[in-house]
């Protein structure tokens, strides 16, 4: 039954939602914010991100650990003249 609870965790996983810029987006919930920022195809070091209200350093993006149900506010840094 070991194996049918371990599926079963992976199905809840990759079904869990969090808020992004103010839409629901499926993500394989718990990660990283590094991890996903990638799995959206956005490098990190290219972003500012808020979590729940709460800026983000560029340093925490690899602890910093995100559940269902949490916000993300993302910007994109845009060089230029």
């Amino acid at each position: 039954m070991e194996g049918l609870g371990c599926c079963l965790n992976c199905l809840k996983r990759m079904q869990s939602e969090l808020i992004a810029n103010g839409k629901r987006v499926g993500a394989p919930l718990p990660c990283s914010i590094h991890q996903f920022l990638v799995s959206q195809g956005l490098p990190p070091r290219s972003v500012v991100v808020e979590h729940n209200g709460e800026a983000v350093a560029p340093s925490e993006f690899q602890e910093r650990q995100l559940k269902a149900g949490d916000r993300l506010e993302i910007v994109r840094i845009v060089a230029g003249g």
